[in-house]
């Protein structure tokens, strides 16, 4: 592999052009122009970030607004793949964009998705079509989008990992990161207001930040690191798109019910996707292995820090991934019924209660960053994933209809301890990789991240569904007859997969009044009517059954913290990796420059 120094290198290795000392009245050292990186970068994480939650907490004004019913069985495909298809793309993108951005400059790839996110911003905001197509629309221009942001995300902590002296790593990326990772949840309080006025202005909101971060980066960031000179490697980046796409798809679908199952995963395409996923996956190991310029550097894994903090993040981030979606259904569809608001008030409402969780990440990040830089990363880390883990058997002992205040503290501690791990974790991958591969080292680590995200919400989707099919039929069954439903219907009924009644919740529905239909309910004498889809039926009938589900999911959690912990610890400080750390294919460098 060959490489040579950009021309506006800060690195020492040559002085700043006359461009780059003109707008940094000193170079790229100058001490003014890091916190410029660093500020644009946040506001493209920000973005990024906001906007995949702005869209979760806002599904069911999209849906009404394109006049399409999401729980009717031919939509269901639309329903996951506007829930999970932008985090799927930016999985399986963010490591070959990180690599280009070694090959091409950082600065001029994250530029590029920042223009393009604003772009696709406006455009998802015109959808001129109903029904099937409308939704298509959105998916198609969705996914675009999500190459935007994967832009972004490969290249922001790659851009301030060149910029920022080691001393001032950890503070720098903690601040990058928890906003990144407060935007998750600041868009499902911000979608949720603005849902109520037009499910147009979800996407609207994006163009006047994204016009000013778009002109912003292109005026003021500069490239300031080395540039590798390498060829593209095409069947790499082929392998690897293919298989994941597959693998993540494969788990996606397996959350659909199929052929009688409560789950798809006895789905032919399902096992074909998660089968042939990793086979292909295996193969483009084999390929890295022994390309002269992989786009995945696999020699990486030699570097402790890397591997270690890269087991640790992908750990942390299944742990923590379905939690949201879990923490929304249980508000959604139990406790703030039963605490007086209606169905169609819930998105926004739970978007609100859960802001403790917010303010943990926004406390903790940029302290735990700073401390970090003078005390060490791995106790933080490694301490992070601990009080997560507490905070998850804390979440156990609760019952489904909490004391709010409790509920509010143990999802404090949460955001706290996701706060604690980010910063020390991310600076701890990052400081280990040579300067030249930090591009693809950063687009590695989002890789871990982002699949573990997909991953956690499959398994842990899973995992209350098996939990509930076992309790929820025969309380469902019992509590409909009760009421006067017939027992045919009734028996019906509590036969359907659970997943429909879990997203009815998740999407503000009130789901007996789904399962039942206006002509049942009509039928019904009317006290029992206004009982079914009264606000305290459901949430009391599924209260047990859900808590049940629950019990299994924050187990799974509090495992994969703690072994995540464990990674931490065995974690060594991390020490610039030596720039000779090359493929034992790559027999010679350029030294120009």
């Amino acid at each position: 592999m060959t490489s040579v120094t950009d021309a506006g290198s800060g690195s020492g290795t040559g002085r700043p052009n006359g461009r780059v000392r003109g707008a940094l009245s000193g170079g790229a050292d100058h001490p003014g122009y890091k916190w410029i990186a660093l500020t644009n970068t946040t506001l493209g994480m920000l973005l990024a970030t906001i906007n995949s939650s702005i869209v979760l907490i806002s599904l069911p004004a999209i849906f009404n607004g394109i006049h399409l019913n999401p729980l009717e069985p031919g939509n269901v495909s639309y329903l996951l793949w506007m829930l999970m298809g932008y985090m799927l793309v930016t999985a399986v993108l963010v490591v070959t964009l990180g690599r280009l951005g070694d090959m091409y400059g950082r600065v001029r790839i994250y530029n590029a998705g920042f223009a393009l996110f604003t772009v696709t911003s406006v455009v998802l905001s015109l959808d001129p079509f109903d029904g099937g197509g409308g939704a298509l629309w959105l998916i198609g221009w969705r996914v675009l989008q999500a190459v935007g942001g994967a832009m972004l995300m490969a290249n922001s902590a790659a851009i301030i990992t060149d910029v920022f002296p080691a001393r001032q790593r950890g503070t720098a990326l903690g601040i990058n990161i928890v906003a990144g990772i407060a935007g998750s949840f600041i868009g499902l309080v911000l979608g949720g207001l603005l849902a109520e006025w037009n499910w147009r202005s979800i996407f609207w909101v994006n163009v006047p930040i994204g016009l000013l971060g778009t002109v912003w980066a292109y005026r003021s960031l500069r490239e300031n690191r080395v540039r590798v000179k390498a060829r593209v490697d095409w069947w790499g980046n082929l392998t690897f798109a293919v298989g994941l796409t597959a693998l993540l798809a494969g788990i996606t679908y397996g959350i659909q019910p199929y052929g009688g199952h409560t789950m798809g995963w006895t789905n032919p395409w399902v096992l074909a996707g998660l089968i042939g996923g990793v086979v292909v996956l295996a193969l483009f190991c084999l390929i890295e292995s022994r390309v002269a310029e992989p786009m995945f550097p696999l020699r990486l894994f030699r570097i402790s820090a890397f591997a270690s903090g890269n087991a640790a993040s992908l750990l942390g981030s299944i742990a923590r991934g379905g939690l949201q979606f879990m923490l929304i259904i249980w508000l959604q569809g139990i406790w703030l019924p039963l605490h007086g608001y209606n169905y169609e008030q819930t998105p926004l409402w739970a978007g609100i209660y859960l802001l403790p969780l917010t303010i943990g990440f926004l406390a903790a990040g940029p302290l735990s960053g700073a401390l970090s830089d003078r005390f060490g990363a791995r106790v933080f880390a490694a301490g992070g994933l601990l009080v997560m883990a507490a905070s998850f058997a804390g979440l156990l002992l609760i019952p489904s209809d909490f004391n709010y205040w409790i509920f509010a503290v143990l999802v404090f501690l949460n955001g706290l301890g996701g706060g604690l791990f980010a910063a020390p974790n991310t600076a701890m991958i990052m400081s280990s990789v040579p300067a030249r591969l930090r591009g693809a080292a950063s687009g590695m680590r989002a890789t871990f991240q982002n699949a573990g995200m997909v991953l956690s919400i499959g398994v842990f989707f899973s995992l209350m569904v098996a939990g509930l099919a076992g309790s929820l039929p025969g309380t469902l069954e019992s509590g409909l007859t009760a009421q006067g439903v017939p027992d045919d219907t009734a028996h019906a009924i509590a036969g359907l997969p659970p997943v429909g009644t879990l997203f009815a919740a998740f999407l503000g529905y009130n789901p007996i009044q789904q399962l039942l239909g206006p002509q049942l309910l009509d039928a019904l004498p009317e006290s029992n009517a206004h009982t079914l889809v009264g606000r305290e039926f459901f949430p009391n009938l599924i209260s047990v059954p859900f808590h049940d589900g629950l019990t299994v999911v924050f187990w799974l959690a509090i495992a994969m913290a703690l072994v995540g912990a464990i990674a931490s610890l065995l974690t060594p400080n991390a020490a610039p990796a030596a720039e000779p750390l090359t493929d034992r294919h790559s027999s010679r460098r350029d030294q120009t420059g």
